[in-house]
């Protein structure tokens, strides 16, 4: 199997191949760190991704901060 082959595998099966990565090092963090800190690691993970999409968006941080903290 040469890089070609496994780039097409993971073009074709892309969401499979990520899930798996990321139940991998979710699995790792837990034995090594424990569900607590992982957890508080999967949570700033999930809160930068949110802020990283949302500047990818042309979307300010004084706007992501109103949107993630306004008054309803």
């Amino acid at each position: 199997m040469n890089l070609a082959d496994i780039m097409d595998f993971l073009s074709r099966h892309r969401g499979k191949a990520t899930g798996i990565l990321i139940g991998l090092i979710f699995g790792w963090l837990v034995i090594k760190y424990g569900i607590i800190k992982t957890i508080f690691v999967a949570i700033c993970v999930g809160v930068g991704y949110y802020i990283g999409k949302r500047l990818d968006e042309r979307i300010g941080i004084k706007d992501i901060f109103y949107s993630i903290f306004r008054k309803d």
